[in-house]
């Protein structure tokens, strides 16, 4: 089913508004999920409504959090997000970092107590429409083996950044610490695709083709991402005084409880770094050197980070975005949930 980015929102909107959520804190949940759709980003846009719907319902996400900002410092501060509407909490936060690092050149703001809150490259883009080079960190509940273990510990453990150009592009990266985001092997599930054997691995430890049988993730580039995803989670859970590693709350199994995750938004203002027209016009330089490179055997060409999923969004708003057509069903359904996943292991089964 193809639908608009617009009636897409529209239809997240109306159902968590129903779940319970106020106009104001469902339209921003609507818009990064929408967002997130339109960039190609399946795993975390409209697949996740119907659980974020039987949270709110059920409590775990706060309908009317008592949110409140508490600067720490010249350029330091933490948002208390009361176990609220992450996606709302993050936006939130990110406003406050835009606004600190504007008159000191500097952010860091920490965001503690919140839920779910979605695609991370929505967050830093936000700095970056303002001018701003932003990098966002959060931690999640635990289903990534660290390297060499043959237990799960940490999360999946994201990390985005993005930076703005002179011609409208921004570099945006958006990547789990792992092979590839859990939400991708949902999506997966969901269409009932198969899975590349280098993202997980099954009870036994072996590489698995099959989303049904994944016991646990795997770290991308081995050590590597697994010293990224502790680092993660020192500065989205330790560093906010929250829990941390195998302590994070699970997603799946008592939905009538707030998560206290955490979520780390750093904002820079390179105008107090250098001048900020030339350093947009080498970041468009950077992309345009990049995109010029000779592309390996077999590849159309090369693109920067971030690129594909800005041509996803234009290809969408001429033909309409994907959606699967259960997850449409439920949208236009009059259903708030079907109790799909209160209780559920970390794989919500």
């Amino acid at each position: 089913m193809r639908v608009s980015k617009e009636d897409l929102h529209q239809l997240i909107q109306t159902k968590i508004e129903r779940a319970g959520l106020t106009e104001e804190h469902a339209d921003i949940v609507a818009d990064v999920l929408a967002f997130a759709d339109a960039r190609g980003i399946h795993s975390h846009g409209a697949v996740r409504v119907e659980y974020y719907s039987e949270r709110i319902a059920k409590g775990g996400i706060t309908n009317r959090p008592d949110f409140r900002f508490e600067q720490t410092g010249p350029t330091s501060g933490i948002f208390h997000g009361d176990n609220g509407s992450g996606h709302v909490a993050a936006k939130r936060a990110m406003d406050e970092a835009i606004r600190i690092a504007g008159k000191n050149g500097v952010a860091v703001v920490g965001v503690k107590n919140m839920s779910h809150s979605g695609a991370l490259a929505y967050f830093v883009e936000q700095a970056a429409s303002c001018d701003f080079v932003a990098l966002s960190v959060c931690q999640s509940d635990p289903m990534v083996v660290p390297f060499g273990g043959a237990e799960d510990y940490f999360g999946t453990n994201p990390i985005a950044f993005a930076a703005p150009t002179d011609d409208g592009r921004m570099l945006t990266f958006d990547m789990a610490t792992t092979v590839q985001a859990w939400g991708k092997v949902l999506h997966a599930r969901s269409r009932g695709e198969s899975i590349p054997p280098t993202w997980a691995v099954d009870a036994d430890g072996a590489p698995t083709t099959d989303p049904a049988k994944v016991n646990a993730l795997l770290p991308i580039a081995g050590p590597k991402g697994y010293g990224l995803m502790m680092m993660v989670d020192v500065l989205s859970g330790i560093l906010l005084g929250l829990p941390f590693g195998k302590h994070v709350s699970s997603m799946y199994a008592d939905l009538s409880k707030g998560r206290d995750l955490g979520q780390l938004h750093i904002v820079i203002n390179p105008a107090f770094f250098t001048d900020i027209e030339a350093f947009k016009a080498n970041m468009s330089e950077v992309l345009d050197e990049v995109t010029a490179v000779a592309p390996a055997p077999g590849v159309d060409r090369v693109y920067y980070p971030g690129e594909r999923g800005q041509l996803r969004e234009k290809a969408y708003a001429e033909q309409g975005i994907e959606i699967v057509d259960d997850i449409y069903e439920y949208l236009i359904s009059d259903a708030i949930h079907f109790d799909n996943y209160d209780g559920k292991n970390k794989f919500a089964e």
